[in-house]
This record gives structure tokens, sequence and C-alpha cells, in this order.
């Protein structure tokens, strides 16, 4: 009994060079375990027909999770000068992410969108394309800012008594000092 493929559901938009862009792109590819090349070179399975995409842009790397019977899937950047930006990241050259059953992807003006459908095959997967007239991602750079988000701080001195640095319109809420918090008056951490 065969075993079911893997199948990478692949959008495709380019807002400038729309469909032309994508004239090498075929509607389905089965493709062994080995990397799946993009970019616009020969030797690319997907090629896209883009001045500024490198030979070899990038790659989706199927592997076996420790434990696990489905393929899964990183994505890895080949390029030296361009980047990828991936679920939020930025990625450079070299630089690797484990892809989700669900992903935003950039590069070069490209946008794209896989969905993983697991399936037990470990010798192949499918790659099925759809080439979208609308926009797939609305926010397509990633942010550089820090995991947290900066809140500012009421002033502390020695008249605010404990000493604890507060967000703006929280100072209200606070048990003056030396009171309980109510998570240690019922004896929790």
């Amino acid at each position: 009994m065969e075993r079911p493929l893997t199948v990478l559901r692949v959008s495709l938009h380019h807002p400038t060079q729309g469909m032309a862009a994508f004239t090498m792109v075929p509607p389905l590819l089965q493709h062994d375990t080995g990397p799946l090349l993009v970019g616009r070179g020969q030797d690319a399975q997907l090629r896209l027909q883009l001045p500024g995409l490198s030979r070899r842009h990038l790659s989706l790397e199927p592997y076996q999770e420790e434990g696990s019977a489905p393929l899964a899937f990183c994505l890895k950047v080949l390029s030296r000068r361009g980047r990828v930006w991936v679920n939020g990241l930025t990625l450079h050259y070299l630089e690797q992410v484990s892809l989700s059953p669900v992903n935003r992807v950039a590069f070069s003006g490209v946008q794209m969108l896989i969905r993983i459908e697991g399936g037990d095959s470990l010798e192949a997967f499918v790659c099925c394309f759809h080439l979208s007239p609308s926009p797939l991602i609305y926010r397509p750079e990633a942010e550089e800012t820090d995991e947290r988000q900066h809140i500012p701080q009421e002033p502390t001195g020695p008249d605010r008594g404990s000493g604890l640095q507060v967000p703006w319109g929280f100072s209200q809420a606070l048990p003056r000092q030396g009171a309980a918090l109510p998570s240690q008056a019922q004896g929790q951490e």
C-alpha cells in the first residue's frame, strides 16, 4: 500500500510583476526529499522570473523529526544579498527556520503563503501552486522592536512608598506598602 505524500499548498503573489513573474511555475510539482530550490536559476525547481532574485534564493528542506512520522520543513536562505521574511522573522544568508502548518513568506517582492498538509511518505512530497491576484501578506516586514512593549513608567521616589514602577493609570490598583497582594493572600505564588 502506497503511503500518502505530504502536500505543500503554495500561494504566490507579486504586487508589481503580477502573473508575469510566475510563468515558469507549474500547477503541481512532485519532488523527492532533497531541498526544493527557489530562484531564477536553471537548477531551481521553482523558477521565478524576477531581476532582483538570486539564482538560488532560498530552499524548502524536508526533514523528519525524531519520533515523528510526517515530514517537517525548514526554509533556508541561500542568497548572499537578499533577505527573506518568514512569519515575522527576517532571515539572512544561510539562516533557516522551521516551518509551521501555515507560513507567510516574503522576498524580492514575492509574497508566499505555504500550508503544510502532512502525509506519511518519507520519499517525496508534492507542491500545489496557486497564483493569487490579491495580496497574501499585508505587513511583509518584520518589526525591529523588542518583544516586550514599552510602557511609560511613573516616576518613583520616596513618596511612592514601595519603589515599584507601574504603568500610567495603574497606580490606583496597587495595594499599599506592606499589604498582601491577592495571590499572596490566597497562598499562591
